[in-house]
């Protein structure tokens, strides 16, 4: 079947699903049906520069499924934004909600563009334009947005101020991750890295390592690679190495993570943190550590970067950090290390999402306490259902958490049948 889905992020979820498909024996009749989004929107995004010239930036939004609720899925503001790469995302947050057992399908949006090169007012132009297009596409019961690389709450602020203009009366519950002012939820901002570090203490008790005498490093210091971190501090992890795009560090005595929270917040990156430090960033994913966190961007471990691992447990909080062909070798070493697969490790964002959403439709809203309880009971049930299927399946990790998730959405488009 040819389609306008290309390139290697999406190459990779098709292989995925085919093997997953393989597993749970599902008709090749119907594999198509699942795998290609139900649709996929590309606009032109026309903004007014401060240089008084006007730019034109391409955007898209691809709903993957329907068949549970309305879609859910972040928005990227990147260079790398093109259809095939949203596309594969949305796919990818499919099976992650029905793996949390979320009523949702996967969605994803984006803008092709570097955030960095526009000003405060231009990003705001940029992102209310996005949404102005989007008003035909979206809606609380449709595809709600949320943040993802390049957007934060002051861009779904203005996501839901947008939307909100054009019905007329405020409408918070058609974006998340919005700032607690504005209709959001307390612990969303730090929902993903958080979830990302109760996971990898579920792991470590699974391996017989206490948090104390466990090691960590970490790829990507955003959003989700420093809560995680200040997490893992918090619960005795040392973290011996970190990096973002613009520096990398390594101590195998330990580092400062309160210091490299502090720097990042004042400087906006890592950059110019410590010089004794410095270390070279293509080699931080093969020191040895307890926990190994890629927490940046897709493909970052390799045919090439798998054998060379030398962590215990690869806590995924990135999407889609492990290649198809990596994947075939950390299946080799399943009894060297335990993967936390992506569409589980980084799905505390999406479950606490969930949670605005029904507190917004409710106008009712719970303590941060109450949000983060709820959220750890879901990713303690989806950790123990992935178990399980490892355990009775003989099957990795990844598999079995794929498969829970695809084979849900299967069952429920099963069920409810081809319309007309």
């Amino acid at each position: 079947m040819s389609s306008i889905y290309t390139g290697p992020v999406f190459e990779m979820a098709r292989n995925q699903f085919s093997h997953v498909a393989d597993y749970l024996e599902i008709p090749h009749s119907q594999r198509d049906r699942l795998l290609y989004p139900k649709r996929a929107i590309a606009i032109s995004c026309p903004i007014n520069l401060d240089n008084g010239e006007t730019a034109v930036f391409q955007g898209y939004r691809v709903q993957h499924h329907l068949t549970l609720g309305p879609t859910k899925g972040g928005t990227r503001f990147a260079p790398s934004v093109d259809v095939g790469e949203v596309a594969a995302l949305a796919i990818w947050m499919s099976w992650k909600c029905a793996l949390a057992g979320l009523p949702y399908g996967g969605a994803k949006g984006g803008v092709t563009v570097d955030v960095h090169s526009l000003s405060k007012r231009e990003l705001e132009s940029l992102s209310r334009r996005y949404m102005q297009e989007m008003i035909p596409f979206v809606g609380p019961y449709i595809d709600v947005m949320a943040p993802d690389m390049g957007t934060n709450e002051q861009v779904m602020a203005w996501f839901m101020d947008t939307y909100s203009m054009y019905q007329g009366r405020t409408v918070n519950e058609i974006v998340t991750g919005k700032p607690v002012s504005s209709g959001g939820t307390e612990g969303r901002r730090e929902a993903t890295g958080l979830g990302v570090a109760h996971l990898v203490g579920r792991a470590l008790e699974k391996i017989g390592l206490e948090p104390a005498k466990a090691t960590a490093i970490i790829q990507g210091f955003g959003n989700v690679g420093s809560y995680a971190a200040l997490e893992l501090a918090r619960q005795g992890v040392t973290l011996i190495g970190v990096s973002d795009h613009t520096a990398c560090y390594y101590d195998p005595k330990g580092l400062d993570v309160d210091a490299l929270l502090k720097h990042a917040e004042k400087h906006g990156s890592l950059r110019g943190f410590s010089t004794e430090a410095a270390f070279d960033p293509n080699e931080i994913l093969s020191q040895p550590c307890d926990v190994l966190i890629p927490a940046a961007i897709e493909r970052v471990i390799d045919e090439k970067v798998a054998p060379k691992l030398r962590c215990r447990i690869l806590a995924e909080a990135a999407n889609g950090p492990t290649t198809p062909e990596a994947d075939e070798i950390l299946d080799q070493r399943r009894d060297e290390i335990f993967v936390i697969p992506d569409i589980l490790c980084n799905s505390g964002g999406v479950i606490v999402s969930y949670f605005e959403w029904v507190q917004d439709l409710q106008q009712l809203f719970w303590r941060r306490a109450e949000v983060i309880n709820r959220l750890k009971d879901l990713l303690d049930d989806a950790f123990g259902r992935v178990m399980a299927r490892v355990e009775k399946d003989k099957v990795s990790h990844r598999m079995a958490a794929m498969a829970i998730g695809v084979d849900k959405v299967a069952k429920a488009k099963a069920t409810r049948g081809l319309f007309p």
